[in-house]
């Protein structure tokens, strides 16, 4: 059984999740670290968890997913797992970060290992199946568990909104077919954990999302 836990971290109040099982094994997703007592908070916390941080996964590698890479790295000595797409985005995070109004914000570590669509992420007795849904940047992807029926979709799909296009390289046609073809075929009861602001579910989204009306 899968436990989500959430944490909101850096300028742009990004959501960053540990997921651990009954093991005691857990994967991070998109860590956001950026302010000192941020970094504390998290390790605060799998300490008196006592779970292992055996891997480090990125939905994208837009600036606000990855300023925690380095930690992890620095931390757990742990390098991200993410898609070949969206690897050269690294390479721009200081620029991008200037450009936003953030200083001294260095290059993430490289990725350590590439996962496409259909691989599945494995930790303890769990699984992820890694969903390839570009748009919002080139190499996005989504982890999605079917047994407890839930998705962790960083900026894919948020509650009553989708992610932005009118960043470079983004796509929106792209983005809203992913969204049809990959995502509103899962059942309504689908949980949706995005990479900003509060959980939804793909029910709730099929009816109440405007960007998606006619879809399904």
């Amino acid at each position: 059984m899968i436990t989500i836990e959430t944490f909101v971290f850096n300028h742009w109040q990004e959501n960053t999740y540990i997921l651990h099982d009954e093991t005691g094994e857990a994967v991070l997703i998109d860590c956001g670290v950026f302010f000192e007592d941020e970094g504390t908070k998290l390790i605060n916390f799998v300490k008196k968890k006592g779970i292992k941080l055996v891997k480090q996964l990125n939905t994208h590698l837009h600036i606000d997913h990855v300023l925690g890479n380095q930690f992890m790295k620095d931390q757990f000595g742990l390098l991200t797992e993410a898609h070949k797409d969206d690897e050269f985005l690294l390479a721009e995070a200081p620029n991008h970060a200037v450009r936003l109004g953030l200083e001294n914000v260095v290059e993430p570590p490289p990725v350590g290992k590439l996962i496409k669509e259909g691989d599945l992420i494995k930790f303890g007795n769990s699984e992820l199946k890694v969903i390839h849904v570009p748009g919002h940047s080139p190499g996005h992807i989504v982890f999605y568990n079917e047994k407890q029926k839930f998705l962790i979709a960083g900026d894919v799909l948020f509650r009553e909104s989708i992610g932005r296009t009118d960043l470079p390289y983004g796509n929106y046609d792209q983005l809203i077919e992913g969204i049809k073809t990959k995502l509103l075929v899962l059942d309504d009861d689908v949980s949706v954990y995005p990479g900003h602001g509060p959980a939804t579910s793909i029910g709730h989204e099929r009816s109440k999302n405007l960007f998606l009306k006619g879809l399904s």
